[in-house]
């Protein structure tokens, strides 16, 4: 077999003709109410202010009715049709679903709207005992959940679904597109009403018949558009599929053929897929940042989990732990359903290693026992709620500190360097900063820079004994065109001891106005508490 043969792309394209109606039917059929003295049943939705089919089941199908048809003329053909509105996002969320359990055969899944999914199958087929074992395992498990399904297998995305909108289950040999779809209608190619009636019109009935003309023709009547899709069609190049997920990194996985339920057999399953996917990595010298563990149920449902750590792993020891805090954190505990039938385990963002000296150096062993605690903390509760401080080169108070996920600025906070303190200075800064200034009532102050002498704040009066300020911190007014107003800072203690870092938001007589343009009284506020 030659090398070119060996590298063919095959592309596997689904198309669910009834999508809209196969998902209302399953519904009824999961809360108990099934389907009633088999009715036909139709699904409308509103085009051009008239309802018409939007989908239909076999059985409407079978009286005549058809996609497109006004819904006044459907009735006067079946006075006893059932009837449902469409509900387009529904039908996208289970098409999405259903891409999910593709991933199952190949982790390379696009979306075809609106009920079309590609499948890039290069390569992975002889898992499955070949194209054809392939095509008809995926059919019959869809089937199973309920589905109408249409498949077919070609070198291209373009003739892969030209042939499940006229045929079912075809797999068309690597060259061999041309042939396969040259005795179908044109208006299979799906480029737009008005290209097709122009194309029969010219006596162009089929695909043979137009690709029998020239390239050139073609182009000069109906577009380039067309041209490069007819192309596409006959095999004559394609344009990529655009997968719904990136291609991770790596990738272990385990199938069964019992599926498991247990959380004994779902931990020992993660521990086995760990070890394979750290010995593949270590070959390599990878570890990894981000891992995502799916779990594959037999009625099709698919749950991922993801973690992140900090540094990159190269132990499984502590991928199963990250995994059971992950999964015993869980607001929606993994259900099992019937069971398990595939288990995943992939790792989407992997980093080389960098070998460091740890059997002298102290600090090493430190920073990672720090890293594992917060992998393990953001594990449980989520990473973007471990957070490190790291200082900005701004005066302003309430930028001068970043909150960052400590996962991924962990190293850049133990080498951040911040203002030094002066000995046997009270710190300038409150060891508690609201992340918004509360209003405070203050009755009166010395103007036009002073203090207040007593202040109220949630519902309590403050006498104000000591005072230190003002620090007067003007705003960023390239950043903020002017809009907010000079604060002088005080520092306050009061008769109990509490101290308070204060400010006055403007300058007496200068910054602010009232509605009729005269000067006002600024506003007071506290910012933050000291010790």
């Amino acid at each position: 077999m030659s090398a070119s043969s060996v590298n063919r792309r095959r592309i596997l394209s689904l198309w669910l003709p009834r999508l809209p109606i196969d998902r209302i039917q399953r519904f009824f059929n999961s809360s108990g109410l099934g389907k009633t003295n088999n009715e036909p049943s139709i699904v409308v939705i509103k085009d051009n202010n008239a309802l018409v089919i939007h989908a239909l089941d076999e059985a409407a199908e079978r009286l005549g009715l058809y996609v497109g048809q006004p819904l006044a003329n459907a009735r006067a053909m079946c006075p006893d049709l059932r009837v449902f509105d469409a509900d387009v996002a529904a039908d996208a969320k289970t098409l999405s679903d259903i891409a999910d359990w593709c991933d199952r055969f190949t982790p390379l899944v696009a979306l075809d709207p609106p009920h079309g999914l590609f499948l890039d199958i290069t390569g992975c087929a002889h898992l499955f005992g070949g194209e054809a074992a392939l095509l008809q395992a995926l059919v019959r498990a869809l089937g199973r959940q309920g589905f109408a399904v249409s498949a077919a297998i070609a070198g291209t995305s373009v003739c892969a679904r030209t042939l499940t909108r006229q045929t079912m289950g075809t797999i068309v040999a690597d060259g061999g597109e041309a042939e396969a779809i040259s005795r179908f209608p044109v208006s299979a190619l799906g480029a737009g009403e008005a290209i097709t009636t122009g194309l029969r019109r010219a006596g162009l009935k089929t695909i043979g018949d137009v690709a029998a003309r020239s390239p050139s023709e073609i182009t000069a009547r109906f577009g380039a558009r067309f041209s490069t899709l007819l192309a596409h069609a006959l095999g004559q190049g394609d344009a990529p599929i655009n997968p719904r997920k990136p291609l991770p990194d790596y990738i272990v996985e385990k199938r069964f053929a019992e599926p498991i339920a247990t959380d004994t057999m779902i931990a020992m399953t993660l521990s086995r897929l760990a070890d394979t996917l750290i010995a593949s990595m270590e070959k390599q010298g990878k570890g990894a940042r981000r891992l995502e563990a799916a779990f594959f149920r037999t009625d099709g449902v698919v749950r991922a989990i993801m973690v992140e750590t900090g540094r990159p792993v190269t132990r499984s020891a502590v991928i199963d732990r990250l995994f059971r805090e992950r999964l015993d954190a869980l607001a929606d505990p993994l259900d099992p359903g019937f069971g398990f039938d595939m288990v995943r385990l992939s790792a989407s963002r992997t980093e080389i290693v960098v070998q460091e000296q740890r059997d002298l150096d102290a600090h090493v062993h430190d920073n990672d026992e720090l890293a594992a605690l917060i992998d393990r903390i953001a594990a449980r509760i989520g990473g973007k709620r471990v957070v490190v401080h790291l200082p900005e080169d701004t005066h302003i108070p309430e930028c001068a500190v970043l909150a960052a996920p400590a996962q991924h600025h962990l190293a850049a906070a133990m080498q951040a360097e911040w203002p030094a303190r002066t000995e046997s200075e009270p710190p300038l800064r409150p060891l508690r900063l609201f992340d918004k200034p509360e209003p405070i009532k203050v009755p009166f102050a010395a103007v036009p820079d002073g203090p207040p002498h007593q202040f109220t704040w949630r519902r309590a009066l403050h006498a104000v004994v000591r005072v230190e300020g003002p620090e007067r911190i003007a705003m960023e007014w390239w950043r903020q065109d002017g809009k907010q107003l000079t604060r002088d800072y005080f520092r306050i203690e009061d008769a109990e001891g509490l101290r308070f870092w204060i400010f006055r938001d403007g300058l007496y007589e200068g910054e602010v106005f009232d509605g009729d343009g005269e000067p006002a009284s600024p506003g007071w506020y506290v910012h933050g508490l000291f010790a």
